[in-house]
């Protein structure tokens, strides 16, 4: 065999061993839960109740080795879960999350399973106050930390966020 086409051969083989699995969003009253059946079942939590007469929908991604990150898998499944809501004019709510539980060895990668619906976007809850105190917080911290500000000014506008309401 020529010496040039082994490698090429090799990146291949690793090209194709080493691909993620990213299934189609599908109807979750109909469709079966890719943890069914699984060797490492997974730890599924309960994120919202979910919005009553809203079809549920169900979309599986899989790192393709365990050297992907969980949270890059969440990432993906949230954003194709978003893109397909926004596609109907909705906002995505999550309903349930299963996940691969670690050591991420043998063929237990990290995936994730959201199972969310599609709810109007005025239906969609308003940020809370604390998320709008933890954005003007982490925006100080940045300007902070480029020396836009002193500390002493970061000191004195944390203080003020702190104090609202």
């Amino acid at each position: 065999m020529n010496r040039r086409r082994v490698p090429a051969a090799l990146a291949i083989a690793v090209a194709l061993a080493g691909c993620a699995v990213t299934s189609p969003i599908q109807p979750a009253a109909t469709s079966k839960s890719a943890f069914d059946g699984a060797v490492y079942k997974g730890k599924t939590v309960s994120v919202n109740p979910g919005t009553s007469g809203s079809p549920a929908y169900r979309v599986f991604i899989q790192g393709a080795t365990g050297f992907v990150s969980m949270q890059s898998v969440r990432d993906d499944a949230e954003q194709r879960a978003t893109a397909f809501c926004d596609r109907k004019g909705k906002a995505m709510e999550s309903i349930t999350e299963t996940t691969a539980t670690p050591p991420y060895i043998l063929g237990n990668f990290p995936r994730i399973e959201i199972v969310f619906d599609c709810i109007d976007k005025s239906g969609s809850p308003a940020p809370a106050a604390s998320d709008d105190k933890y954005a003007k917080l982490a925006k100080l911290k940045q300007l902070l930390d480029s020396g836009a500000i002193t500390q002493d000014e970061f000191n004195a506008e944390k203080a003020k966020v702190l104090a609202q309401p």
